[in-house]
This record gives C-alpha cells, structure tokens and sequence, in this order.
C-alpha cells in the first residue's frame, strides 16, 4: 500500500471526486452533511427565540452535543457490522420524529429536562453521515494519493459548511417563525441521508470481515485509534477556546457580528490552506504529522492572547493559526487509516467525532468560566496550552502510529 502521508496534485482532486460511482453519493452526502454545523445554533436560537432565554438554549444545545457524542460510536459500529444502508436509513427516520419531538416540546413550552431529553435524543440518532461518506472513499479510491485527496475533500467540504451553515441558520431565525432553520436543518439532514443511503455504491458496500470487537471500548482499544482520539479531544479544546474568545473580544469592541465574521474567515483561509498543504504535506511521516500540528496549532492560538485589545493583531494571528485546521483534519483521517483494523472504520472516526465533540464542549465551557474571571485573552491561553499539552501527549505516542506498528485484527473477546 503507498504511503498515506504522500503529496497531491490538483489532478488528484479531479480524478478522485470523478471516480466511477462517486459522483451522486458526494452529492447526496454533501446535502445532509450541510447542517452539521447549522444543526446546534438553530436549536439554540430557537429556543431563545421561543423561551427568551440563552441559559435555557444553552442547556438544549449541550444537551444535543451530548446526544451526539454517544451516539456517533454506536452508529459507527452498527454500519461497520451491518454496512451503511440500513442503519442510515433507521437514523434517519429516527431522527425526524426526534426532531419533530423536539419542536413540539418547545413551541409546547414543555418542561426543561423534556426539551433538554428531546435534544439529546435529536443529537444522538443524528446519522452518522460523515463517518459513512469518509469510509465510502476507502472503497472507492485505491490507497496512495488519490485517496489522500478524497479524505482532503471531505475535510475541506466540512470547512466550507462550518462557514455557511451558522450564516443560513442566523439566516432563518429572522424568520416570524424561529424553528424554520431547526426544521430545514433536519430536512436537509434527512434528504441527504436517505438518498445517500440509496445510490448504489452505497448499497453495494458489504460489511468487511471482523475478528473481533475488542470488547466495550471497541476499536479504541487499538493504540493507534486512541491516539487519533487524542489528537481530536486536542483539537476541540483548542477551538471551543477560540469559538469562545473571539465573540468576547468582537463584544467587547461593540461589534458581536465581528466575532462571527473573524470566524468565517477562519474557516475559509483553513480551506485554502488545505489545498496547498495537500501538495506538499509536512511533516513527511505521518506518525510526526498529528504531534506538530496539534503543537502549532496551540501555539498559534496561545499567541492570540498577546494580541490583547488589538483587533488588528487578534486578527493576523487568528488567520495564520487557521491555516492548521484542515491539515489536522486529514491527519486525522489519513491516520485512522493506518490505524484501523478491517471492518472498523466507522466505528473509528465515530470515536474521533465524539473525542472532538467533548473537546470543543470542554473548551467552550472552561474558557467561558475564564472570559468571565479574567478576560477573553485568558481564553486563546488556556485552549492553546491544552492544545500543546495534547500535543506532548501525542510526540510520546507516536510510535502507536509508527509504519512498523502491527495492524492484524482485534482478537476475539472471550
């Protein structure tokens, strides 16, 4: 198999994203994957909007980033045993009557802790589109470049709707109805699912043959897999820093929509980053890759901190430390793949989802309690340095996804 790590070419887009049978599933997953990062802000701002309350949407929201964070490894390891169709589809009907629960909780101003149940119900049956559409790339594509470039793709479309699905969701709640961008959203979701699930190259993908589960923690249990875990929880606390700090800061200059501009900016140069760091990846050696990153990743964003009041320089450094996101997040499929024994790679990126689910929700909440004691610089510090302890974490742990490292199957539990 030819090194994961290897350059790619703008060739290596065309003939990836063109590949036999590729064409309509991208599409299909490109729909339901647009409300991934619409999805949680138009919950919260339709509960505001419905009960006036950001303490009241705040906990709606958390509760749904709980749902998800428990729900992604059980989904992933279903589709690894069962293949995708069928349970995307159950997802998928599931998760229309939750959300259909939930709007009817809130506009029948139902008790908190049945709102909060019926969003962590929403979150956890939320299908597990991105794990299924990153695996289906794995079946598709042969190893080496052309692959690379596809798992770049998937990264690089999540970016862009990390960009334009918190604008369509504040969007929609200036509608006279707020829940209209709760209900596209899981419209969306549930369209792009469901025709996902259909096309053929999906239906066509068998279950791959297991040799064992790896008892209750599953394919986490591989060291390699828990490594990838960690660099994801590192990576989510470094951004729910800066997801935080950057609107305290925008509120501070009495500009909220600042924040969410400097934002979208971040994610916009992470793109265009992407695509040049995929021609001529650094660190070479994968197993180096993810330490280095996650390290300049959390120094970058420490550094935002010595921007102090300054707009101008909060802006130059948030920018350059965005040029790392989407590198990360090829890392981090690149080294599932190495990672991941056979039949599990499903399972695996569910287990990444959630380890940067709990990161951002950790870092978010963390650095909240630290804007309010001690400003939004003590944010960027706090989320960097978790970041580069994380990275120390990960340096010592690269020989879990050295190329000598074993890869046979999990034995069969007893």
């Amino acid at each position: 198999m030819s090194p994961p790590g290897e350059s790619a070419s703008l060739s290596d887009y065309r003939a990836a994203l063109t590949t036999r049978g590729a064409a309509v599933p991208a599409l299909f997953s490109a729909v339901g994957r647009l409300p991934v990062a619409m999805y949680a802000l138009a919950t919260l701002l339709y509960v505001q909007g419905a009960t006036g309350s950001f303490a009241v949407a705040g906990l709606v929201s958390a509760g749904s980033l709980v749902g998800v964070a428990l729900g992604s490894v059980v989904q992933g390891r279903l589709v690894d045993r069962l293949g995708p169709t069928r349970p995307l589809l159950a997802a998928a009907v599931l998760f229309a009557g939750a959300v259909s629960a939930l709007i009817v909780a809130v506009e029948a101003g139902a008790p908190l802790a049945l709102v909060v149940g019926a969003a962590a119900v929403a979150g956890a049956v939320q299908p597990a589109l991105p794990g299924s559409s990153r695996a289906l790339w794995s079946r598709l594509v042969p190893a080496g470049p052309k692959r690379a470039v596809a798992y770049n793709y998937e990264a690089i479309s999540m970016e862009m709707f990390f960009i334009l699905g918190p604008a369509l969701a504040a969007l929609l709640a200036a509608a006279p109805w707020p829940g209209i961008g709760l209900l596209v959203a899981g419209i969306a979701t549930v369209v792009g699912t469901t025709g996902f699930a259909l096309t053929p190259a999906v239906r066509a993908a068998k279950p791959e043959a297991r040799a064992g589960s790896g008892g209750m923690l599953g394919v986490l249990a591989r060291p390699g897999v828990l490594t990838v875990a960690l660099a994801g929880l590192g990576f989510g606390l470094v951004v729910g820093g800066v997801e935080v700090g950057v609107p305290a800061v925008a509120a501070e200059a009495g500009s909220r929509i600042l924040g969410g501009i400097l934002i979208s900016a971040w994610s916009v140069v992470s793109v265009l980053a992407g695509l040049i760091y995929a021609m001529r990846p650094w660190p070479r050696p994968l197993h180096l890759r993810l330490p280095v990153l996650l390290g300049a990743f959390g120094v970058l964003v420490a550094a935002m901190a010595a921007a102090g009041s300054s707009l101008v320089g909060l802006t130059i450094v948030m920018l350059v430390a965005g040029a790392v996101i989407t590198p990360q997040v090829t890392a981090q499929s690149l080294a599932l793949e190495v990672a991941t024994p056979p039949g599990m790679a499903t399972e695996a990126f569910g287990w990444v989802i959630t380890a940067i689910t709990l990161g951002v929700a950790a870092g978010q909440s963390t650095t909240g309690w630290l804007v309010e004691q001690a400003g939004p610089s003590a944010a960027f510090l706090a989320g960097g340095v978790a970041g580069v302890l994380l990275a120390v974490v990960l340096w010592v742990r690269r020989g879990s996804l050295a190329p000598s490292v074993d890869r046979t199957p999990l034995p069969a539990p007893c």
